[in-house]
């Protein structure tokens, strides 16, 4: 499976990585690819959990238009 994650630093320059489409999955990491590997663990884990308990494994995710 493929997951869309979004990828930012925070204000100490740990690398914080998100899957929006899993509620509450987050992981982070002191360099980019630490982070990056981090989350594919977190996604596995995130979505044994939701699996046991009978949650949906995703969230609805959609992408909008905004005029600035």
């Amino acid at each position: 499976m493929k997951f869309n994650v979004t990828i930012d630093r925070d204000e100490d320059g740990a690398w914080v990585v998100e899957c929006p489409s899993i509620p509450g999955c987050v992981s982070q990491g002191p360099t980019k690819a630490e982070a990056l590997e981090n989350i594919r663990d977190a996604i596995k884990l995130c979505l044994e959990v939701r699996a046991e308990r009978g949650m949906p494994l995703t969230i609805e995710s959609a992408q909008v238009e905004v005029s600035a």
